[in-house]
Order: C-alpha cells, then sequence, then structure tokens
C-alpha cells in the first residue's frame, strides 16, 4: 500500500523510530484490519493531537513515552478548556485517550516497544447524566410538520424525517439506503453494514412506510438524474443526500418550528426511545432496535426475532395509525424497572450524542 493513500503524520519521517513512522505503519495496519473510514479519520485526529503535545515536549519517539508522561497528558485533557470556556466531557476525554492506548497496544503486539506504558491507563470513570435533548411528543408532530407539502423536497423532508423517528436509526444509515432495503411487506428496513459494520433488521411503523412511498411514487422519479444507484433518498442534483445535508435540513425545521434545543438527526433517535419507553417498551427491545448489541457495564442482553421486535415497536412506538393494542403486542405491565439498566441505556445515548455533536462540528 503507497504511503500517499495514508493519513499524512506530524513529525520526522526520515526517523524510523519516530512518532510519523510508526503512526504510518499503525494506519496501515489499521486499513488492513478493516477498520472503517470514519474510526480511521477519528485516530488520526486524536493522534496527531496527542503527537503533537508530545512533540511540544521534546519527545519525539514513542519509545520515550511512559505512563507518567500518560498520566500527565490525561491532566491536561481534564484540564483543557474549549473555546466556549467549557471543560472537555468525561466522554471527549475518554474518547482521546483510547486511541492513544490502542497505538501503544499495537506497537508493543509488534515488538516496536518493549512494554506497554498504557497498559495501566484508566479511562475516567463515566458521568451519568441524561441525553442533552429530547423532543416531547407534541415537539415531534410540530417539527415533522413544518415541511410543505405543495414541495417536491417537502415531501422528501417529511419522508426522511419519519424514517428517522420511526425506526431510531443513525442518519449515517438513512443516506446509506437504497430502495430495496425497506420492505413493505414487513413493515422493515434493512441496514446494510451500519456502525460497526454490522447489518441489522429494524420494524419500521405503518406512517413512516406511507411518506415513504408517497416520495418513491411521486418525487424520487423527478429527482433522479442520469444513472440510478438506488439510493432512496437524493438531493436536488440527483445524487445520494449527504449526512451534513440531512442535518441542515433538520435545523431549519427546527429553528422554524421555534424548537430551541440542541442537536438535529440524532434528536429524533433519543426522543424515538424515550418515547418508547414512557409507553411501557422494555429496554432490551430498544436496544435492540437501536443496534446495541451490549452495553459496557452489563451482562449480555437477550437477542429478540425481528417478529416480536416489530409487536413491540407497533404497540409502544407514538406515532402509529392505530391506537389501539393488539394482545399480542401488549407490554408487560408488571415489568419492574431496572434502573441500572436504564440508566447505562441512557449514558449509552449520551456518548452517542457527543460523538454525534464532534463529527457535526469537525
Amino acid at each position: 500500500m503507497s504511503r500517499k493513500q495514508l493519513p499524512e503524520v506530524v513529525g520526522n519521517l526520515n526517523d524510523a523510530e519516530s512518532f510519523a513512522s510508526h503512526l504510518l505503519r499503525f494506519y496501515e495496519w489499521c486499513k488492513i484490519q478493516h477498520y472503517t473510514d470514519a474510526t480511521l479519520r477519528t485516530w488520526v485526529s486524536v493522534l496527531r493531537q496527542f503527537t503533537q503535545w508530545c512533540l511540544d515536549r521534546g519527545i519525539d519517539q514513542p519509545r520515550l513515552v511512559t505512563y507518567p508522561i500518560l498520566t500527565k497528558y490525561q491532566r491536561h485533557l481534564y484540564y483543557y478548556r474549549q473555546a466556549n470556556g467549557e471543560p472537555l466531557s468525561t466522554y471527549s476525554q475518554n474518547a482521546k485517550l483510547s486511541p492513544v492506548k490502542s497505538f501503544f497496544r499495537w506497537l508493543t503486539r509488534e515488538h516496536y516497544i518493549l512494554f506497554n506504558p498504557a497498559s495501566e491507563l484508566e479511562l475516567a470513570k463515566r458521568q451519568r447524566k441524561l441525553p442533552r435533548a429530547i423532543l416531547s411528543q407534541p415537539e415531534v408532530e410540530l417539527l415533522l410538520s413544518q415541511t410543505d407539502l405543495d414541495d417536491i423536497y417537502g415531501i422528501r423532508d417529511r419522508a426522511m424525517m419519519e424514517v428517522l423517528y420511526s425506526t431510531g436509526i443513525r442518519r449515517m444509515e438513512v443516506v446509506n439506503l437504497k430502495l430495496h432495503d425497506i420492505d413493505n411487506t414487513w413493515g422493515t428496513v434493512f441496514i446494510n453494514q451500519g456502525k460497526g459494520q454490522k447489518d441489522r433488521v429494524v420494524p419500521i411503523g405503518n406512517r413512516a412506510l406511507a411518506w415513504v412511498t408517497k416520495y418513491q411514487e411521486d418525487v424520487r422519479p423527478q429527482l433522479l438524474i442520469g444513472d440510478d444507484d438506488y439510493t432512496l433518498f437524493l438531493n436536488q442534483y440527483g445524487e445520494p443526500m449527504s449526512m451534513d445535508g440531512l442535518s441542515r435540513k433538520v435545523r431549519i425545521y427546527l429553528k422554524q418550528a421555534n424548537i430551541d434545543k440542541p442537536g438535529s438527526c440524532h434528536l429524533f433517535r433519543h426522543s424515538m426511545a424515550t418515547h418508547m419507553l414512557e409507553n411501557g417498551a422494555d429496554i432490551r427491545y430498544i436496544q435492540e432496535l437501536l443496534g446495541h448489541a451490549n452495553l459496557d457495564t452489563t451482562q449480555i442482553y437477550t437477542h429478540v426475532s425481528i417478529k416480536k421486535l416489530k409487536a413491540i415497536h407497533d404497540a409502544t412506538h407514538p406515532a402509529r395509525f392505530k391506537s389501539d393494542i393488539q394482545s399480542d403486542g401488549q407490554v408487560d405491565a408488571n415489568h419492574e424497572d431496572d434502573e441500572d439498566e436504564t440508566q447505562d441505556f441512557l449514558d449509552t445515548l449520551t456518548r452517542e450524542d457527543d460523538a454525534q455533536e464532534k463529527a457535526a462540528d469537525g
């Protein structure tokens, strides 16, 4: 693999033992291991910051890094203040340390250094807090109603937002949807290589399906230009919608609705999960719906079939055509809430929110 295909690094490439030389080898290894482009971009940014911090202190080779130096860097992150004067969140601090730990673990395993100075480095304990912002059910409906249904782009935007709220999938997963990923017969959406390069199938409500169908039949043919790669949602140039383009649309509608809450696409994901939880859905079903295979501080959760998951979705999601709930979709009202499981679930949403916000800003 040519080094021109690898990310740029800071430091002396003429020194085989420098940070720059080792990082190029590390990034090449990441590509060979099929790390996603998004992961690699994040790691490049984080490791560039760490490398520059070391170079500023005269440390130009990984073998010169010791455990005390790493703890000093951890303190630096703790006391660091952003442009707005706010400290880094616990999630952000840990997100900047995790790639550093992975880098030194790789260096040790490949015998570039004799021991791993980061092996004893402990990440900060997670803060327990609610997601930064959640839309109420009336706010969701108000937001959805902002689209101009006399305009083809308004119908497209309504369909996209309905999918976001009904399924809880990520914006990356929405813009990557293909026509054949929507199954109208079964009321499901196939997520091809979602976050973590994992496939999954999730339920979608009848209302969202109706809007997607209307978009497909009335709007998409008008947007299509040139060859068709079967991407579901297209922009005004006949190209696939971008993640940033989708986020901008949602922010515009938030402003139109006078909803002063931070975020954009992820607001739908948080709100859907919260509303289903409030309506009685078991947290394990919501985790499955959102694509959370497990949570850091809990045991592995029971996986559920798509049929059962669809029944729970139909029974508890607010945006549905029918208000009556069939007996086979009833949620056990006697189920006791498990406070730790719920808090861990909310922690995961918060970490996702932080990551989404940084991706949008970066």
